[in-house]
């Protein structure tokens, strides 16, 4: 079951012509992401005291559908699918939250996030812990 992130759309979030920008939907993805880890009891800068290392965004693929305005009622997902030594990929996707009570596919992407050492930001095995956590 995807984890669940309501947001609003508001004026730094979008053009000229009140649609959200495209590369916006990697923040939204980023703060759903970081929210469903809090809701694991996960928090990154904890995470990076304790264990010196931290996620870093490896690889992404974005398809979009359907734009978003000014004022809409999102929900951005996050939706662990695969789980490795070193990597996580996480299928996610943004929704138009209708006020006609359905709901619209905006946009949805794979974003892959490695875990790397905190100081060398070299690529290193995600702790034990942290995979039976997930």
């Amino acid at each position: 079951m995807a984890f669940e992130h309501p947001i609003r759309v508001y004026w730094e979030d979008t053009d000229a012509g009140g649609i959200v920008f495209y590369a916006n939907y990697l923040k939204f993805f980023e703060r759903a992401r970081t929210e469903w880890l809090r809701s694991l009891g996960i928090e990154q800068q904890a995470l990076r005291a304790a264990t010196g290392g931290m996620f870093v965004v490896a690889e992404t693929s974005v398809k979009y559908h359907r734009p978003a305005r000014l004022d809409d009622r999102l929900t951005a997902t996050a939706n662990l699918i695969e789980k490795g030594r070193s990597s996580l990929s996480i299928q996610q996707s943004v929704l138009l939250n209708s006020e006609q009570g359905g709901v619209v596919l905006l946009c949805e992407g794979r974003i892959r996030i490695g875990w790397v050492d905190a100081t060398t930001l070299r690529p290193a095995r995600i702790p034990e812990p942290l995979l039976e956590a997930l």
